[in-house]
């Protein structure tokens, strides 16, 4: 419980230069490109695009899905990836990215992969503007299932920011950890129900399984917002999966933190 306290208590002390520096974060990784801001969506666009070809064209899947055609069906489930990964990784190098905040200041190591993860989360947040605008386009308004989606966006950005701390203290103490969460990160993103349907698998011990990937929750999450139309609520086993996942994480996160905080300046 004492590390749970001094962990908040760092953020609360330091929320502002959290805050400031998650924007510094943004500004520093789409700086020195002509775009600019832009390759925030240019990125996003362009795979949204392949996937559709390969799947829509190559494979010829045009059916649509609850009435809704493909594209916008993958949309809702992979724009959250785009978070999800980007933070997957970047959670993991954050400590070491910014290790001179450690090593030359006086900075709370609990706050680095926090306002890392709030940096991509801005991003997302301008994502799904336009996912929705998209939805719009295609004639789908945002209707009444809209209103859980920021509890979606919250239930993805805890256990990431969890994340973020656990594997940004081991990643800091190993290089070797780091190149594991990179090799995995494809892995995941075939493995999660991205580009299916996990309800739609016969073997239901895999299917249990996969209840407890908190990226397949999340993307599923998405697909009900504005797919399927279903409150989260309505998936009560989803959820119980969920949480214990995130409890899980964040007894790792606090773990990791207590036993190598001490060493971590030294070994950077």
């Amino acid at each position: 419980m004492s590390t749970i306290s001094k962990i908040i208590k760092e953020h609360y002390e330091w929320r502002s230069q959290v805050f400031k520096l998650a924007k510094a974060d943004i500004v520093k990784t789409y700086s020195g490109s002509a775009l600019g801001w832009a390759w925030a969506i240019v990125k996003p666009t362009i795979t949204i695009l392949v996937f559709w070809f390969a799947f829509s064209v190559g494979l010829r899947l045009k059916s649509d899905i609850e009435g809704y055609p493909f594209i916008l069906w993958l949309i809702a489930g992979l724009v959250p990836w785009f978070f999800m990964s980007e933070i997957i990784v970047q959670g993991a190098r954050s400590i070491r990215k910014y290790k001179y905040l450690v090593t030359k200041m006086k900075f709370p190591v609990s706050t680095i992969p926090t306002f890392v993860s709030l940096s991509k989360l801005t991003v997302h947040l301008c994502l799904m503007v336009i996912v929705i605008i998209v939805f719009a386009i295609f004639g789908r308004l945002p209707d009444i299932y809209m209103l859980q989606l920021p509890f979606y966006m919250l239930c993805m950005l805890l256990f990431f920011v969890e994340w973020s701390l656990f594997s940004a203290m081991l990643s800091s103490m190993s290089k070797d950890f780091l190149n594991l969460v990179k090799s995995v990160t494809t892995a995941l993103f075939w493995l999660s129900g991205i580009m299916w349907d996990v309800n739609k698998i016969d073997i239901e011990w895999l299917k249990n399984i996969l209840l407890f990937n908190p990226i397949t929750y999340v993307s599923s999450g998405y697909r009900n917002v504005f797919i399927y139309k279903i409150w989260f609520f309505e998936q009560p086993t989803h959820l119980l999966c969920y949480a214990v996942t995130l409890v899980t994480m964040t007894i790792l996160a606090i773990w990791s933190y207590k036993k190598l905080i001490k060493e971590i300046p030294d070994v950077l």
